[in-house]
């Protein structure tokens, strides 16, 4: 457990699930690991972790809302009231004392509130001067989101706080910038701050939207109906303003040998982070958890260890969370788990599979192949898409994933869940593929 000396900061534990007995001769050790922050307050409170603010201060957080004003966002007309009404309802649920900006985005990013490169801190009169400011949203120009998220990143980072978030919102593919461009912002603000994201309407790319929130660690939706954005909008904002520890990570150490095979967030979501470890020192790396209020999450970590002789036992991984201090050291929060690898001629130990383990890795291909099953599709390859998407099937009925039936159940019919037999519809609306696709890679936790 963390042991910080302020009361009401979150307070972090670290639990590991695992069969630790392997055959002679294996060497691949899997682990779920749930990391749980308890004990920080509610949503709203003026609470962090004392590192993050200075004494007799609230909480140091900042929040950039980007709305979408390219000229798509006047069909329908509602469209664009919806976006400033939901701009507002955001505003409204703003924190006093945490700084804000408000930034139209077209093939340009413009400053909408408060301007001239600052940020406001939140209070009555600015909240009241931002929502005034949201009624020349106008719509009008083309969509470069990367020019947006550059805008976001010089505001957010001419406040002195710790927690930084982005709100975006586009109704639109960003045609106006190449991909690269788009991939080079994105690199750029990686780390500096945490963005969700939101399609509306169904002219947006999916790819696209869920990329931003994967690169920058936040949610990604769809909003198909605009009329229903001022409560997304609201409860984005309520969930930032939980936020009270920012720039969490998981280190991971390994003994001389150990290959990493793989680490990824398999709850709420599925998100590869392999991929993103930095290198914090002998045999060990950091990765990127963002910021955190009261919640839990579990984690899929694989190792590779060399094989030893039957009745040996080693440690296989050492599991610590971290975070980076203004000096730049980082600060351990003191929650650790352990994964052990022991070998045994026990063939019921040595082959049953962690109950955890087996339904997070089930959720990582129901993830996987409903991707698939829908590209398949789109490139007119049903028997490969019904394969897919019938194994999907298969997968969300047997761990209880009633969420994602239901969005299959609009794109297949289904035959008979436990074998996957479907057949494709005929007619989909378009609405409910996208729906479908940005919520993927949204799991069920596992009952422990």
């Amino acid at each position: 457990m963390a042991n910080f000396s302020k009361s009401n900061v979150p307070r972090f534990s670290v639990d590991v699930y695992q069969n630790e007995y392997l055959p002679e001769g294996s060497g691949e050790v899997n682990a779920i690991v749930t990391v749980t922050a308890t004990g920080g307050g509610t949503i709203g409170s003026a609470v962090a972790a004392p590192h993050l603010f200075a004494p007799g201060q609230g909480p140091s957080a900042a929040v950039a809302i980007m709305v979408d004003c390219s000229g798509s966002m006047d069909y329908p007309p509602t469209k664009m009231r919806n976006a400033r009404d939901a701009t507002s309802a955001a505003v409204d649920t703003l924190r006093d004392g945490v700084h804000f900006a408000v930034i139209g985005g077209t093939h340009v990013a413009k400053e909408i509130y408060p301007g001239g490169g600052r940020v406001a801190v939140a209070d009555a009169t600015t909240r009241a001067q931002a929502k005034q400011a949201l009624r020349s949203l106008s719509a009008g120009g083309g969509t470069a989101i990367g020019t947006w998220l550059r805008l976001a990143d010089r505001l957010l980072s001419s406040a002195d706080v710790a927690i930084r978030h982005g709100i975006l919102l586009t109704d639109g593919r960003n045609e106006h910038e190449s991909p690269e461009d788009l991939k080079a912002a994105l690199d750029a603000c990686a780390g500096r701050f945490t963005c969700d994201a939101r399609g509306v309407g169904t002219d947006w790319e999916v790819k696209e939207v869920t990329g931003i929130a994967s690169a920058l660690l936040g949610t990604a939706d769809i909003v198909a109906d605009p009329a229903g954005l001022a409560a997304d909008f609201t409860g984005m904002m309520e969930t930032a303003m939980g936020k009270e520890v920012a720039d969490v990570s998981l280190r991971l150490w390994t003994p001389v040998g150990t290959t990493v095979k793989f680490v990824k967030q398999v709850a709420p979501t599925v998100e590869e982070l392999t991929g993103r470890r930095t290198e914090a020192g002998p045999r060990a790396g950091d990765y990127p958890l963002g910021s955190w209020g009261d919640e839990s999450r579990d984690y899929h970590v694989c190792v590779e260890v060399p094989p030893a002789n039957l009745g040996q036992e080693m440690l296989a991984a050492r599991i610590s969370l971290v975070v980076p201090q203004p000096d730049g050291s980082v600060q351990n929060l003191g929650a650790q788990g352990l994964v052990r690898a022991v070998w045994t001629d026990d063939m019921v130990a040595s082959t049953s599979i962690n109950p955890q383990v087996a339904h997070y890795t089930g959720q990582a291909e129901l993830a996987q192949v409903i991707q698939q099953g829908l590209d398949l599709r789109k490139s007119g390859d049903i028997d490969g898409a019904t394969a897919k998407l019938g194994r999907a099937v298969q997968l969300a009925s047997a761990s209880g994933n009633a969420d994602t039936a239901k969005l299959l159940a609009k794109v297949v019919d289904v035959v008979d869940a436990a074998t996957g037999t479907v057949r494709l519809k005929a007619k989909v609306e378009e609405a409910d593929e996208m729906t479908l696709e940005t919520r993927s890679t949204k799991t069920v936790r596992v009952k422990k």
